[in-house]
């Protein structure tokens, strides 16, 4: 192998791997896919960008499945089963020991999900990550955004803020203990793409969305596509465990609320289909909590705190504003 590897070497020694799933994967001027017989394609991209989406030296193995995960999260809330994906990649260096832990962390997630890498483009420059998936979904069974009607109920799944909480921890706003610590940073650079759980609400879900800037934006964001509002309960919201430990009501609700990469889904669902969601629990051993129910009129979300009264919140992260 040279000392200085070209960018086709380093497509073919980290990147290039046989594609089960396509009928052309890397290799050529572009890949050849077959959706199977009567299925919609969903197609989703994410760019990731070293000191925005993730802090500097972040560890490469946790990078690589980070860059796929958030990805998967996206297939999951259409309720698509997430199939191909393509890889661009700008890097400031050739560092084989740095591509060989990305590699595996992003093949390691991919074999997974059943996820064949079929292409892409690699560039020197900035840490730059951009990740394009193709899934499939059923005719009509695509989980959107728009469909969510007044008196559904309001859904999310696992727990919020941890992400936020881990990042706050590296930035030195907050000190937690070296467990708490470590499982939060876990869910900040290995989130878990709920990609079962989105496969499983088809049909059962009226709308939803990952949550990736925040539950007050991305909410946000599904009222306004269904023109509804909603009344969620913060006290309901399933938090993670660390915030046990932080004496900071402030922080916890801007994690909670506004934090963002959490991954997990925020969906509705008619009341009639309680019992259906609450058996997913145990079917894809992802917790499911009931956080409220919309509302008819102004599609805003109107927060209530223990007491019933409303909780001021500052919505979701916008990456051309500041930090709520």
């Amino acid at each position: 192998m040279p000392a200085t590897l070209s960018e086709f070497d380093i497509i073919r020694c980290y990147f290039e791997r046989p594609a089960r799933g396509a009928l052309l994967g890397v290799g050529d001027d572009a890949a050849l896919v077959r959706p199977a017989s009567g299925m919609d394609l969903a197609v989703s991209t994410d760019m990731l960008l070293e000191g925005r989406h993730f802090l500097a030296g972040a560890e490469p193995r946790a990078l690589g499945h980070k860059a796929l995960a958030v990805n998967l999260s996206d297939m999951a809330a259409m309720g698509a089963t997430p199939r191909w994906a393509t890889l661009a990649i700008a890097l400031p260096e050739c560092d084989e020991a740095w591509l060989a832990a990305f590699a595996e962390g992003l093949f390691a997630l991919a074999a997974r999900h059943e996820v064949d890498l079929v292409g892409g483009d690699t560039t020197r420059g900035a840490l730059t990550i951009a990740i394009t998936i193709f899934g499939e979904v059923p005719p009509g069974l695509a989980l959107l955004r728009g469909g969510a009607r007044p008196g559904d109920d309001v859904w999310v799944s696992g727990e919020l803020g941890g992400a936020a909480l881990g990042l706050a921890h590296a930035q030195g706003r907050v000190a937690l203990v070296a467990e708490a610590a470590a499982a939060v940073r876990t869910r900040l650079d290995q989130p878990e793409p709920r990609v079962e759980l989105g496969e499983r609400l088809r049909g059962l879900a009226s709308a939803a969305i990952d949550i990736s800037d925040g539950l007050a934006g991305d909410l946000g964001h599904l009222l306004e596509r269904s023109g509804v509002g909603a009344l969620v309960h913060y006290e309901r919201l399933p938090k993670a465990r660390a915030f046990e430990r932080v004496a900071d009501p402030e922080l916890e609700r801007e994690c909670v609320l506004s934090g963002g990469d959490d991954y997990e889904l925020c969906f509705t669902a008619p009341q009639a289909q309680r019992a259906h969601i609450e058996a997913l629990v145990t079917q894809t051993g992802v917790a499911l909590t009931r956080i409220g129910a919309i509302q008819p009129g102004e599609a805003r979300l109107m927060l209530l705190d223990r007491a019933g009264k409303p909780l001021p919140h500052g919505g979701g992260f916008d990456h051309f504003r500041r930090r709520p």
